[in-house]
């Protein structure tokens, strides 16, 4: 057995002497003059880093002889591989504690590799140097990397878009660059985020030059908006559009793309002022509105699928790319459509007529009706003017009513034709919804699929004979007073004939308000002053009537007073009166 207290006691020997204790203790010059160089190099005291050599296993744990007679035990979990460990193998240990009562030193591989590769890092690397790690786990705010000792990386630097579970990282090996180095505190913070950026400026920019509108270009999809997706070229992302993936209709990219996918498309234009590039999925197939005008000739009619179903109509796809509104007057020739839905539903196939095509816009008007029958052009013929109908009060609004012939055909009858003499203000004054009425057809108009109607006409006109030979000017009548309003009187003179008491007509003296002077339902006796039967307008007056009325009076009185007088001269002229009269006169 070697004696390492005789080796130590000869730290200053040549080699000469070197040799010669050798031989006497039976060992090899060599080795031993090797263990007496460690021996004088390994200071064994707490903290310092030694040399040392696996000798043996102790159970899952390693002994590690450092020289002279100190040994140390490193445990397993000291090594990151520790199957791989053999005998011989050279380490470096740091002494924590000095020698037990059992002559073996606390040791720590781990607490000598960071110092070691700190001190190396200090030499070697500086802020913005690039690094290799592996992730090792997560903390507060970040993650540790290990670059041959523990480092930060932020959540923030982990990438150019922060990620979702940062903890999905953790056992990976990773390149950055160091952001900070805080030698006092033996911290260093690095960035994964501004190597990515740095290596994809660089790469930007040879993209960017090579980049031309027209060409093919693969790239991977980084991320997918509303509004499109975001493809990475090479360092620089291009806007691939909703609208420029596909000639066919898509809801939403996702409906055709995945995050990481690889695809090629087309350079549409770019902008390297803005660092903006436009691309195209779809410009890689010939567009289908090519040959539209001569597939889809206007006046064709086609099977077409609903794809899409708004308030206003129907979007129907003639094939894939290639879509055309059905407007929803275009529906149906004589059903009220309040909704497309009322018709057509989703994915339904509807027979099309292409109405008219612009192929600049990409857009085709489709109509369903024009390939039905019509009925408008039966209608002239069905119902020609001045045939009597009857139909049902569909609708009521200010200027008439609708009136429903048949189900879908419709007639105006205006509040003008209700009546010949009535004035009236709203046809709700003389119908209802849902009433059933006779009319007279008065016009056609196919075109503008419109029918007039009348039910004043169902009568003869009464301004033509019974009215002027009934009502003359300046005859005096009774009337009732029906409305009021700030410029006259209405005076209903029979049922459903009004006359006009002017303001000004109604006193001699100045009138402010007409209904200071008269009431509804009150009866008055009115002059006529004028009849126009082109106007239908009958013009009364009150105060003239009141003058007759006077005028008559006193035409009366004089009367009366001439016959006082004839019968006073006849009994002064002795002549023979008789009767009731001379009874009276004697008395």
């Amino acid at each position: 057995m070697v004696d390492y207290n005789l080796i130590h006691s000869l730290g200053s020997v040549d080699s000469d002497v070197d040799a010669a204790v050798a031989r006497a203790l039976g060992g090899a010059a060599d080795d031993i003059s090797q263990l007496v160089k460690e021996d004088q190099v390994q200071n064994i005291t707490p903290g310092a880093i030694v040399k040392g050599r696996i000798s043996a296993k102790q159970g899952d744990d390693f002994i590690v002889e450092l020289g002279g007679k100190s040994e140390g035990i490193l445990e397993k979990n000291e090594f990151d591989e520790p199957e791989n460990v053999q005998l011989g193998d050279e380490v470096q240990v740091q002494v924590e504690e000095a020698e037990s009562d059992s002559g073996q030193l606390k040791i720590s591989k781990r607490k000598a590799d960071r110092i070691i590769n700190w001190d190396n890092i200090m030499k070697t690397r500086s802020e913005n140097d690039p690094v290799t790690g592996k992730v090792t786990k997560k903390i507060k705010g970040g993650l540790l990397v290990d670059i041959g000792v523990p480092v930060f990386l932020p959540a923030s630097q982990v990438d150019i878009r922060r990620p979702g579970e940062i903890s999905d990282w953790i056992g990976r090996e990773i390149e950055a660059v160091i952001l900070k180095i805080d030698e006092e505190r033996r911290n260093i913070v690095i960035s994964r985020r501004k190597l990515i950026e740095q290596q994809r400026e660089a790469l930007k920019k040879k993209t960017m030059d090579m980049l031309s509108i027209g060409q093919i270009v693969k790239g991977v999809v980084k991320n997918i908006a509303d509004f499109g997706a975001f493809i990475d070229l090479g360092g620089v992302d291009g806007l691939l559009h909703i609208t420029d993936m596909s000639w066919g209709r898509i809801n939403h990219p996702s409906d055709l793309l995945k995050i990481d996918q690889e695809l090629e498309i087309q350079v549409l234009s770019i902008d390297k002022e803005k660092e903006k590039i436009a691309l195209g999925l779809k410009q890689k197939e010939a567009s289908p509105w090519e040959n539209i005008e001569s597939k889809y000739a206007v006046g064709t009619v086609h099977e077409a699928e609903v794809v899409n179903i708004m308030s206003y109509g129907a979007f129907c796809k003639l094939e894939e790319g290639v879509e055309g509104l059905v407007h929803i007057s275009e529906m149906s020739w004589t059903k009220r459509i309040n909704h497309p839905s009322e018709v057509v539903s989703q994915n339904q196939k509807v027979q099309v007529k292409v109405l008219e095509i612009n192929k600049d816009k990409q857009e085709i008007s489709l109509g369903m009706k024009q390939v039905q029958e019509n009925p408008w052009e039966r209608v002239a013929e069905k119902y020609p003017t001045g045939s009597v109908v009857e139909g049902k009060i569909r609708n009521i609004a200010n200027y008439g009513a609708f009136v429903e012939i048949e189900e879908g055909i419709d007639g105006l009858l205006h509040v003008s034709d209700l009546s010949w003499t009535k004035k009236i203000g709203h046809p709700s004054e003389m119908l209802k919804k849902g009433d059933t009425v006779r009319a007279v057809v008065l016009s056609v108009d196919q075109d503008k699929t419109r029918i007039a109607l009348g039910m004043k006409q169902l009568q003869e006109d009464p301004w033509v004979t019974v009215i002027p030979e009934n009502y003359r000017p300046g005859m005096v009548v009774k009337g009732v007073v029906t409305k009021i309003a700030n410029f006259g009187v209405f005076v209903e003179l029979e049922p459903g004939l009004e006359g006009l008491l002017h303001i000004s007509e109604i006193s001699d003296q100045k009138i402010e308000k007409p209904e200071d002077q008269l009431k509804v339902n009150q009866e008055v006796e009115v002059k006529i002053l004028r009849v126009d039967g082109d106007e239908r307008k009958i013009g009364l007056s009150l105060k003239r009537a009141q003058w007759a009325a006077e005028e008559e009076a006193r035409e009366e009185a004089r009367k009366e007073r001439s016959v006082k007088r004839g019968l006073r001269g006849g009994l002064e002229g002795g002549e023979s009166i008789t009767g009731l009269g001379d009874l009276r006169l004697e008395d």
